[in-house]
């Protein structure tokens, strides 16, 4: 696995020093949590495929090797050229394309808090972000050195744990900064923004996240966000490429599935657990999704 010939030179010398960083920092294979606050390191040497999952807002960039995410039927893939940011909590999955043992994937990924994103539009102001109709909540864009280099600085900070504390946080902010500055910054800016329609949207659809296994009554989401019903279905579809409807089942299946999975539930017990009131409907569902009954399913991904 070879890094991207288009990067610059600059560009692929922040790109090596990250890679370098990250191996020193996962002895092992998988997932790193590290002492800074939301950020995670990842290195993989093989082309795992992750089950669909409730993503967090975060950065994510990969410092060697390219991920392929699916949303919906959408799918986006990133690498050392471009990053990936969700605004959002949405369900996706992800594949890594290029992983091989002895050249593994490195990635890194930096979790997005909306209450820094609001404190820093409420000291700073509109800076100079550009309005913009919304989309999706979750967006691939060109990676940049400016933003490389503060993605750096605060993950060097793993070499100098005593300094973490005093300068994390101011970091932090930049990275937020370059993010909100670059061309789609806007979506991180409207949703942090109370007024705004994507705002309602977003909590439209951390609504259905908390609540995803109760009946969903789309009139009372729309009083409850303050939105004609015609508007949520809009902006929601536009935001995360489904109807509130279609984004409860695909939540419900997911969860199913990590039941049957983590606590050896059957079919007909995980339906029940995540709201559904016919085994054969969820059966019906569950394979449209998922391309094989969940028997077989879990058959797949166990072996």
């Amino acid at each position: 696995m070879r890094p991207p010939e288009r990067l610059t030179p600059e560009l692929e010398c922040q790109r090596v020093a990250l890679a370098d960083l990250i191996r020193r920092h996962t002895p092992t294979l998988g997932n790193v949590e590290t002492s800074i606050k939301g950020l995670h390191l990842h290195r993989y040497d093989h082309c795992a495929e992750s089950l669909p999952a409730l993503a967090q807002p975060a950065l994510c960039i990969m410092a060697h090797g390219s991920k392929s995410v699916r949303l919906g039927d959408e799918t986006y893939q990133y690498d050392p050229l471009n990053y990936m940011v969700v605004s959002v909590a949405m369900p996706i999955s992800g594949r890594l394309l290029d992983a091989c043992s002895g050249d593994p994937s490195l990635a890194l990924r930096l979790d997005i808090d909306p209450a820094e994103v609001n404190s820093l539009i409420a000291e700073a102001g509109p800076i100079g972000v550009p309005a913009r109709p919304s989309g999706r909540g979750l967006y691939v864009e060109n990676m940049d050195t400016v933003l490389l280099d503060a993605v750096l600085r605060l993950a060097n900070l793993l070499d100098a744990p005593r300094d973490i504390a005093m300068l994390a946080a101011q970091m932090r902010r930049e990275i937020l900064y370059r993010l909100m500055r670059g061309q789609q910054g806007h979506r991180l800016y409207e949703i942090a923004m109370a007024n705004s329609q994507t705002h309602r949207v977003s909590q439209a659809v951390q609504w259905i996240n908390e609540r995803f296994e109760q009946p969903l009554r789309i009139e009372e989401l729309a009083r409850e966000v303050n939105l004609s019903v015609s508007t949520l279905h809009h902006r929601f579809k536009a935001m995360t490429s489904m109807s509130p409807l279609q984004y409860q089942k695909q939540l419900r299946l997911q969860e199913a599935r990590r039941l049957m999975l983590s606590e050896n539930l059957d079919a007909s017990a995980a339906a029940y657990r995540v709201g559904y009131e016919s085994p054969s409907q969820f059966s019906r569902e569950y394979s449209r999704l998922f391309g094989a009954p969940p028997r077989r399913d879990l058959a797949r991904l166990r072996g």
